[in-house]
């Protein structure tokens, strides 16, 4: 008698999601204490894989992954009095330009390198509003709420913000996604935004993970086990 190895198949297709689960809240959870950090979902999608011409009895439906958005949500603020904190409230993503590349990021906790630029904690530049890289010569600068820098009193430039579509994460604190003006934003110095997550729930939701995996392995390995015997009896 042949093995039926479908229901095995499914199963493994759940183990496997369920490990993605738990890889992405385990990232999250390593993210908890990054400013800016925007929480990362994965979603799941059934999938019917009609065999034998589509008899009911015979339809497969396997667990497939089916996209990892990104929650941009407000996190929490937190005073740091630090005149190179900065934390935008509402929507929007600093300009970042690192030597690969353009970026977006919510995380405003930065310095001063050794040129007097503006730079994230990659030591990626702080972009202005014309793209230019920000050369910080005055200790106190001031930024105001709509991202205006002053300098010695006098303005020098303005922080970019823009909002984005489609929001991927890339990493490193750093997004990507087709950019759109706003204006619904406020710059707030002296503070950084904290990551948008309960830490609480994540390590609920990580346990939860494990206990699908082992689900899925522990039935996997009673079904291999069940269809052994069943071969073993047709052989009689």
């Amino acid at each position: 008698m042949a093995i039926n190895f479908q229901p095995i198949y499914i199963l493994a297709s759940g183990g496997e999601r369920a490990t993605e689960q738990l890889d992405t809240t385990t990232n999250n959870i390593a993210n908890s204490n990054t400013p800016g950090f925007k929480k990362l979902l994965v979603r799941e999608m059934s999938q019917k894989i009609p065999e034998n011409k589509g008899k009911a009895g015979d339809l497969l439906v396997f667990p497939r992954f089916m996209d990892s958005p990104v929650l941009n949500f407000q996190g929490p603020l937190i005073k740091t009095e630090s005149n190179l904190d900065l934390a935008i409230v509402g929507d929007g993503f600093f300009t970042v330009e690192s030597a690969i590349g353009r970026y977006y990021t919510r995380n405003g906790h930065f310095s001063i390198n050794q040129e007097g630029y503006l730079v994230d904690v990659n030591g990626a530049y702080v972009l202005d509003e014309n793209f230019r890289r920000i050369q910080i010569q005055d200790s106190k600068f001031q930024i105001t709420p709509k991202g205006e820098i002053y300098q010695n009193g006098q303005i020098t430039g303005k922080i970019r913000i823009v909002n984005l579509q489609n929001l991927q994460a890339v990493g490193n604190s750093y997004y990507q996604g087709q950019e759109q003006q706003t204006t619904n934003f406020e710059i707030k110095q002296g503070f950084l935004e904290g990551a948008n997550l309960n830490i609480v729930k994540e390590m609920v939701e990580m346990i939860n993970n494990h206990r699908r995996f082992d689900i899925y392995m522990n039935l996997a390995k009673s079904l291999d086990m069940l269809e052994g015997k069943v071969n073993e009896i047709g052989k009689a």
